[in-house]
């Protein structure tokens, strides 16, 4: 049957196949070389008798053909020259492998893949044999020591720049391998060339703001291969060398100013460049500091509980916009400052809410995003909220009754202080009879507590609250009663320790 021919071929014992001939008896003699075969065992068992007359006559040659057979028993005939090991059968070798490509190339690899012959041949394959060879040898070289494959893809790795490789792939069969697929062209290793591109953060796609005098520490990643030729402008001019330092990495650039100034804002040009290709970020830095105070303020008004400011913008900005204005009065008698206004987009505003009899001084500051001005004008002349004019009674007239339920004429403002540091609370109030004034904090009376000393002078109540901790933190309230009623301000005060910059 055609299945138990194949059977009977294992690849494991060609030589078997090949030694059987050499066993099979040469082509039979004739004659006299047949007949001593059998008379040469024959002797041995029985003896003939010995033959007269005409039998003697052939003896001699029976004798001869004895001994000519008996050297022939102990020589053994020459053995045949061994066959060699004959070529196996078409029919049992796989074909080529078909599309052999090449995958992908990197600068010290290279993979190829390929696909499966289309006829695996009687016995099957056991897989693949990947060879190469550089430009310039003769010689194939196997990958993973020759030993088949089953994968149908393989990356080649360590190679160097500059190599030219040939490769191909062969299917194995049990019966040996199959006729090999051959790129057409050889494989370039050579150095890739990645496009430059630069990643700017996020925080640089805007605006970058430092205060005169802090640290610029800019790095910007970018990517490009081989390492690209980078370069930076500022205002379209190269670096002062002396102010500014640049670390070129493989991968990023860094910009460094170890003490900004004003004059270090502007445009700044990153440029990456290879070969042709080039990409650029640009970014924007503003070096800025406290602005200047107002140059003049001026009282031009007083009537009734009012006074009229009017002062002129400062000459120097901090190289920046201004937020605004912080307008502030004093009481000539406490010498206390109390904000009025913060952040005032004008150059003129007006008090109003003055105390009867009181003088006051006024100030402004100037503000942008680095604070309040170093210091700040204050009025030459004083503000003063005059009495009413007196007349005389007539008789008949009744006397004006001037009681008044408490009203705060200025009331309390949320205040953020350091720990450590004692700190004043401040309001005003109007009332006849004189109120009596009562602090709370959380809505817990504190009067009598030695952590605060309240005072009230001329309807003015402040509360100083020695050296603060976090715990003192909370909504402070200032309360004023007398027989017509009463009236309160809340404020909050916050303890956090300041910011460092």
């Amino acid at each position: 049957m055609p299945g138990e021919a194949e059977a009977e071929i294992p690849a494991c014992k060609p030589e078997e196949q090949v030694s059987e001939p050499a066993k099979e008896p040469t082509p039979e003699p004739s004659g006299a070389e047949a007949v001593p075969e059998k008379q040469a065992s024959e002797p041995a068992k029985e003896p003939t008798p010995e033959p007269s007359g005409a039998e003697a006559v052939p003896k001699p040659a029976e004798e001869k053909a004895t001994e000519l057979r008996e050297p022939a028993s102990e020589k053994p005939s020459p053995v045949p020259p061994a066959v060699s090991k004959p070529p196996p059968a078409s029919e049992d070798l796989p074909s080529c492998p078909l599309l052999l490509t090449v995958e992908d190339v990197s600068d010290s690899s290279v993979t190829v893949s390929w696909e499966p012959p289309e006829s695996l041949g009687r016995l099957g394959i056991k897989g693949y044999v990947l060879e190469y060879h550089l430009e310039g040898a003769s010689e194939w070289v196997p990958v993973n020591n020759a030993q088949p494959m089953m994968v149908t893809q393989h990356t080649l790795r360590n190679l160097a720049i500059g190599n030219k490789l040939f490769v191909r792939v062969s299917a194995v069969s049990p019966a040996g391998a199959g006729p090999a697929a051959v790129l057409d062209q050889p494989v370039h290793i050579k150095e890739l060339i990645e496009a430059p591109k630069i990643r700017v953060p996020r925080y640089l796609r805007q605006t970058y703001l430092r205060k005169v005098g802090e640290v610029i520490n800019l790095q910007i990643p970018f990517q490009g291969k081989p390492k690209p030729q980078v370069t930076w402008t500022h205002n379209g001019h190269a670096l002062d060398t002396q102010r500014v330092n640049v670390r070129n990495g493989e991968q990023d650039s860094i910009l460094f100013i170890r003490s900004a100034q004003r004059n270090d804002s502007g445009h700044y040009e990153l440029s990456v460049r290879l070969d042709d290709l080039e990409a650029k970020a640009e970014i924007d830095i503003l070096v800025i500091e406290r602005p200047g105070p107002p140059k003049s303020i001026k009282l031009l008004d007083v009537w009734g509980f009012n006074a009229a400011l009017e002062w002129t913008p400062p000459e120097d900005t901090g190289n920046t916009e201004l937020l605004g204005y912080t307008v502030q009065k004093a009481d000539r008698k406490t010498g206390q400052w109390f904000t009025v206004f913060e952040r005032c987009h004008r150059t003129s505003c007006t008090v109003s809410d003055l105390i009867i009899g009181n003088s006051y001084s006024f100030r402004v500051f100037s503000e942008n995003q680095c604070g309040l001005s170093a210091t700040a004008p204050v009025t030459a002349e004083l503000a003063h909220i005059q009495k009413a004019d007196t007349v005389s009674k007539k008789e008949g007239i009744q006397e004006r009754d001037f009681s008044e339920a408490p009203k705060f004429t200025h009331p309390l403002a949320d205040h953020t202080t350091t720990p450590g540091y004692s700190t004043q609370l401040f309001c005003s109030v109007r009332a006849s009879p004189k109120p009596k004034i009562i602090w709370m904090k959380n809505k817990m009376d504190i009067q009598g507590n030695p952590k605060y000393r309240a005072l009230s002078e001329q309807g003015i109540c402040s509360l100083e609250i020695r050296k603060p901790s976090p715990f003192d933190a909370g909504v402070y309230t200032c309360k004023a009663i007398n027989a017509l009623g009463e009236a309160s301000v809340d404020c909050r005060l916050d303890v956090k320790a300041s910011a460092t910059h």
